[in-house]
């Protein structure tokens, strides 16, 4: 048996080092494999790669069968600004890929199917003053948060009728080394911060990055995948994924001149965000049925981070 995951990047390779600690067979599923990337992150570790796109739906059920899959890992898909650069093709490689991986999983029998959301599937318009539940509204109006809202909800409806297991992971802002092809402009911002902080040179920030935010370090997303993907079925299946806590930009450059004391900073003028959380994520429900919570900090995270930038 072995374990299908749909994207090359930072959270799929970030689950990847952890199922490989307990011996699993991975499959990696990407139209444009970054084999590079790949090795960077899990060394000379035996995986399975498929170049090939997540909207060929006779290409999944082909590698789902071929490789014996019974778990499959969602994580491709486009992020923030990038959905909306071409919305026709950003939301047919968001939704319509996330159908047909429902209907792989449903074609070949895979039991359990751990789709990979975000904190941008709420509706920030109705925003109070207590942390964020899983039950909260979904829906922000804008194309990234929409198109996330609406893979869920395809793949709820699969579930409904076909009756596999399907866990859904709500993740703030994951940040780690990797290479940010797929849009996530907050994991770039942070890698910008470090490698340039690191080199003694100005980081340049565009303003659309500056908003306040909820951030979670890649490694205890990792472990939160692995766990999703190997509890026996919990009787909640949806999760959100965070540190608890919101950074101001402010905030959050302080928090890097801890471990970076002479970092500078440019901030590139341009139009504002039009996303700055003020509710941090209620990760309880994780906490009591997968065992999870997050380990590091934001300031152990960049000293753990810092050192993978030094050695790679």
């Amino acid at each position: 048996m072995a374990t299908l995951v749909t994207g090359i990047g930072l959270v799929g390779t970030s689950f990847a080092q952890e199922a490989l600690k307990r011996g699993e067979r991975l499959v990696f599923f990407d139209f444009q494999p970054r084999l590079e990337f790949l090795k960077r992150k899990l060394g000379e570790a035996k995986v399975d790669v498929i170049q090939k796109d997540i909207r060929d739906l006779p290409a999944l059920v082909q590698a789902m069968k071929d490789h014996n899959v019974d778990t499959v890992v969602h994580t491709a898909g486009l992020i923030g600004a990038r959905v909306a650069e071409s919305l026709y093709s950003g939301l047919q490689i968001n939704v319509i890929g996330t159908i047909n991986v429902g209907e792989a999983v449903r074609l070949t029998g895979v039991k359990r199917l751990v789709h990979i959301s975000t904190l941008s599937v709420y509706n920030r318009r109705l925003e109070g003053s207590t942390p964020i539940s899983e039950d909260f509204p979904r829906g922000d109006g804008f194309p990234y948060g929409n198109s996330k809202v609406a893979k869920e909800l395809m793949l709820e409806a699969y579930q409904n009728l076909y009756g596999f297991e399907l866990i859904i992971l709500r993740l703030a802002n994951v940040f780690g080394l990797g290479h940010f092809w797929g849009g996530s402009g907050g994991g770039e911002k942070i890698q910008t911060l470090l490698e340039k902080g690191l080199r003694g040179e100005v980081a340049r920030i565009p303003q659309e990055q500056t908003m306040s935010f909820e951030y979670v370090y890649a490694k205890d997303v990792g472990r939160a995948i692995d766990l999703a993907a190997t509890v026996p079925l919990p009787a909640k299946t949806v999760f959100n994924i965070g540190n608890g806590q919101v950074l101001t930009f402010d905030e959050l450059t302080a928090a890097v001149r801890r471990v970076l004391p002479t970092l500078r900073v440019e901030i590139i003028p341009g139009r504002p965000s039009h996303l700055s959380v003020k509710q941090p994520l209620d990760n309880s429900q994780a906490k009591q049925f997968l065992s999870w919570e997050p380990r590091f900090t934001m300031e152990s995270a960049f000293e753990d981070y810092l050192e993978e930038l030094k050695q790679s």
